[in-house]
């Protein structure tokens, strides 16, 4: 058998609606890495709010940030951070409108204004985190691999023409991802799988959001969650059950992968 690629997204993939990994999936994950395949995370989450879930489930490989840090064997090998000039020149113009904002570096979070405190609890309280405190010199002292913005679906398409360095990408109906515009899950995980000798076609990725589409659609086969939306589900080769019942085992299964 040859070795592979196997990378999963975490809210919605690893991670039931209880915010808990199912024991198949705990089982998968093992079987995976006993046949010695290479198992990852992809996540829009950075280092300290994927921990918990790196050190339960035992991962010793990560890509975070949306595709903006990734490690192996523990060790950060590749980072993607945003453009500064434009992330001053962004913080400016949501400050005018009144929008939330906050930057993301590998180990902290911290707003860098006050506004839509609200919809920042919401958001940021879906993925059982508070939200982070402010810090108006963050970007000056660490390097930001992404921005979270805080906007409902009716600023929609607001910014993506002004900022073209960046990437717009919902996460949530209050808050949006903001990252590097040539950055995705995707390309990191092909950057991986070139860095480790797997070739594209052995590449199975699994995931259900916005900012898994292009590693569904890039990767081998790509297998979305039952509970994805209809159309992430259209990115993918394969859909499975959902997060709450053995999706990611089921498909291994079918795939003859465990």
């Amino acid at each position: 058998m040859k070795r592979k690629l196997f990378a999963f997204d975490i809210d919605g993939t690893l991670l039931g609606t209880d915010r808990q990994p199912l024991e198949s999936t705990r089982e998968a994950l093992r079987a995976l890495r006993k046949q010695g395949h290479l198992v990852t995370i992809a996540t829009g989450r950075s280092r300290f709010m994927a921990q918990d879930i790196i050190l339960d489930l035992g991962f010793s490989n990560y890509v975070l940030c949306n595709g903006a840090a990734a490690f192996l064997d523990h060790e950060q090998y590749y980072q993607n951070l945003l453009d500064q000039e434009e992330l001053r020149r962004f913080a400016t113009e949501v400050e005018k409108r009144e929008i939330g904002l906050a930057y993301v570096g590998l180990d902290d979070v911290k707003k860098n204004n006050h506004h839509r405190q609200e919809q920042m609890v919401e958001a940021m309280g879906s993925i059982d985190f508070e939200a982070p405190e402010y810090d108006l010199n963050f970007q000056k002292e660490n390097d930001v691999y992404q921005a979270l913005a805080f906007y409902d679906q009716s600023a929609e398409g607001s910014f993506e023409s002004e900022f073209s360095k960046f990437r717009f990408i919902r996460w949530h109906s209050e808050s949006v991802d903001i990252v590097p515009k040539n950055g995705s899950k995707a390309a990191t995980l092909l950057n991986l799988a070139d860095r480790v000798g797997i070739e594209r076609e052995n590449i199975v990725t699994f995931g259900d959001g916005e900012n898994d589409r292009e590693m569904l659609r890039e990767a081998g086969i790509g297998v979305a969650m039952g509970n994805a939306l209809s159309h992430v589900q259209k990115e993918a080769k394969m859909v499975t059950d959902t997060n709450d019942n053995d999706g990611i085992w089921k498909a291994l299964k079918e795939l003859r992968a465990i």
